[in-house]
């Protein structure tokens, strides 16, 4: 671990996001930490660089968002793993729908989750509501928004802690963006998308191809607007969420 504390270590000198100074410092701190203290490295080398990813993407301004993606070729923003690789392997046949979805109406999803579902208003009322994956306690983990007849959709999860999303993309790779100001992914193409259960594991029976995606983060859950549409359309519909 000796070079790869050394590497991360050499990094905090080019830590600077002028727009975020608070998540700057507490990163730095995490990185000169004494190294009875830095448990957040401990394991094996692949998740201390699979560590140092999501700690890049939180802070890293879309210049410099090569340098992410070069690590172990996987980016992990607002509870979505995307991987690059040269040429993922297509899904084959029929994708299972998320776990126990079910369609609600909308004033009924919004009391079965536990983060507000905001529309956007570019959009409109959505001309169907999907829930999925529900725990215990029967609060669901993703609300779907669905227009033109499904094939443009809005997912909405709390993906500050947990992963709801796989992303495997071909090169050249996801791209930096921003919504409202804040940093977003936008994949500008098709690719394979599978859902993360709640512990962890990849569902591989729901992989499917799917369009374009932006992905962003709000202040109480996570979005991707999926559909066929242009950067700059993604943008001007994600910022138009109410």
């Amino acid at each position: 671990m000796d070079d790869l504390e050394r590497e991360l270590r050499d990094l905090t000198t080019w830590l600077e996001t002028p727009d975020a100074p608070d998540v700057t410092a507490r990163v730095r701190a995490r990185l000169t930490e004494p190294a009875s203290r830095r448990r957040w490295w401990r394991g094996w080398r692949a998740g201390a660089a699979a560590a140092l990813v999501a700690l890049l993407v939180a802070v890293l301004p879309p210049g410099r968002a090569a340098l992410a993606d070069a690590v172990a070729g996987l980016l992990r923003f607002a509870g979505v793993t995307v991987v690059t690789s040269s040429a993922p392997a297509l899904p084959t046949g029929t994708p299972s729908p998320l776990p126990a979805q079910r369609t609600a109406a909308l004033d009924e999803a919004q009391r079965a989750v536990r983060f507000p579902i905001r529309l956007p208003a570019k959009l409109g009322p959505p001309e169907q509501v999907l829930l999925a994956d529900p725990d215990d306690t029967g609060a669901y983990r993703v609300a779907t928004l669905l227009y033109r007849g499904g094939a443009l959709r809005v997912d909405a999860f709390d993906g500050r802690l947990d992963l709801a999303f796989h992303k495997q993309i071909s090169r050249p790779g996801a791209e930096w963006v921003q919504v409202d100001g804040d940093f977003a992914v936008w994949v500008g193409g098709p690719h394979i998308l599978s859902y993360v259960d709640r512990t962890g594991q990849v569902r591989k029976e729901t992989a499917r191809l799917a369009a374009s995606t932006l992905i962003w983060q709000g202040a109480d859950a996570s979005y991707r607007l999926e559909g066929d549409l242009t950067r700059a359309e993604a943008i001007e519909i994600a910022e138009s969420l109410d």
